[in-house]
């Protein structure tokens, strides 16, 4: 009998997501076991509990997870979890905090896509505008456009203060030039939208943050995407399935939370199918996914 393929899920939250169990089972582990209330000092113990427990074989069909909702906090756990192997016992890990990394991914890899197609561009040197900056998707989108040569801005709804430290901790982090901007009023949003080449929309479920009147005067605006799928919609104009549909009133096109989900789904099972069928261990965060997500939008 075969050994099973076994993926350890980790979360400091209360509850891991019914989301990342289903997918992790459908891609092809056996077994997924939740790991609540964790920090990041109980994973060096977890992961060597998890290395030494299993022969050769066992080892080679073992996984880690890591969930939660703080990219930071993810990339920690995910570093504490890396000083804890002891090759050859070594696992892949996978860091998807809220889904974050491979939401984040599939956004931008949809809208680098769009502008190829529609516009001859790719993301250097564009200023890309991230409304709902506090939230880890955005957190995430950010940081991966700012790697792949884009001006990303992180832009705020409750003063500057936050979304400041979220960008100078990405900044610290992944050593980048991360901006933040206040988004407080509607004036503030209209003035940062006619700035930008791309915006990104990533607030809460179902709260609308752009409207049409804000776009109007947005004369650079090349692609507008937005993953909330509650209505109403981020961004008014862009519907939910649109892929690079034009945005009335404006010469940008849309990308809705449904064509993101497509490939974000993709994405997260891949690297879960990568985890199974690595001969060797893999450390997985938004870079791969991002690598993977560029992959399947063609």
């Amino acid at each position: 009998m075969a050994t099973p393929r076994i993926l350890h899920m980790l979360t400091p939250l209360k509850h891991m997501s019914p989301f990342d169990v289903n997918m992790g089972l459908d891609a092809g582990f056996d077994h997924a076991i939740p790991y609540t209330n964790v920090t990041v000092e109980d994973v060096y113990g977890l992961v060597q509990d998890a290395i030494f427990s299993r022969g050769p074989e066992g080892i080679k069909r073992t996984g880690m997870f890591i969930g939660g909702k703080r990219a930071i906090e993810a990339l920690d756990m995910m570093d504490r979890a890396k000083k804890a192997m002891v090759p050859p016992f070594e696992i892949s890990v996978f860091a998807d905090p809220a889904g974050s990394f491979t939401t984040a991914a599939a956004m931008v890899a949809c809208a680098k896509k769009a502008l190829r197609d529609r516009f001859s561009v790719d993301l250097k040197g564009l200023r890309v505008v991230v409304f709902g900056g506090t939230g880890v998707v955005a957190f995430a989108s950010a940081v991966i456009a700012v790697s792949d040569g884009a001006k990303a801005t992180l832009v705020g709804y409750d003063g500057p203060e936050r979304v400041k430290k979220l960008a100078l901790e990405a900044n610290a982090r992944f050593d980048e030039a991360l901006d933040y901007a206040d988004g407080s009023t509607e004036e503030q949003k209209a003035v940062l939208a006619r700035e930008a080449d791309i915006i990104f929309s990533a607030g809460p479920a179902g709260r609308r943050l752009l409207t049409t009147d804000q776009l109007k005067d947005a004369t650079k605006l090349k692609v507008a995407a937005d993953v909330n799928a509650v209505p109403p919609s981020g961004i008014e104009g862009v519907g939910v399935n649109d892929n690079g549909k034009p945005i009335p009133g404006t010469n940008a096109v849309g990308i809705g939370a449904l064509a993101v989900g497509n490939i974000k789904y993709k994405t997260e099972f891949g690297l879960f199918k990568q985890m199974i069928e690595t001969p060797k261990p893999l450390y997985l965060d938004f870079r791969d996914a991002y690598a993977l997500a560029q992959k399947l939008v063609g």
